[in-house]
């Protein structure tokens, strides 16, 4: 089953990884830090390996986003940020796994302090197109 990984962080300044960026994982003690990026390389090589990772990319600042919405019956671009909010959405992973249990088992690896992941199954999880 196929399944998105999104990222939804608001490092300062906007960097990758995100974590290195964010205040509540720069509180964490250097050795803290240092097993949980191991961890998640570890998973990431695993994933890879395994053939459960399909893709992953980490996002550009949403400064540099531009938004198209309708206006007036007209398609109008505007610059982003897409939304005032505090996180915006800073990478996604595409993953191909057996189940929801090791998605979630995923999902909740890659999660950190100072960052929100959402889970998301693709719309057609056997990839078929409609």
């Amino acid at each position: 089953m196929k399944y998105v990984i999104l990222i939804h962080s608001n490092p300062q300044p906007w960097g990758h990884p995100t974590s290195d960026y964010v205040a509540e994982h720069q509180a964490l003690p250097a050795e803290q830090r240092e097993r949980l990026n191991a961890e998640f390389e570890r998973l990431l090589t695993e994933m890879s390996a395994n053939g459960e990772l399909i893709t992953g990319e980490a996002l550009a600042d949403p400064s540099t986003s531009t938004l198209y919405r309708w206006s007036g019956g007209e398609p109008l671009a505007t610059d982003g940020p897409y939304s005032e909010t505090k996180e915006h959405l800073a990478g996604f992973f595409l993953i191909d796994v057996s189940g929801p249990e090791r998605a979630q088992e995923v999902a909740l690896a890659f999660s950190g302090p100072g960052e929100t992941v959402e889970l998301r199954p693709a719309m057609w999880p056997g990839g078929e197109e409609h």
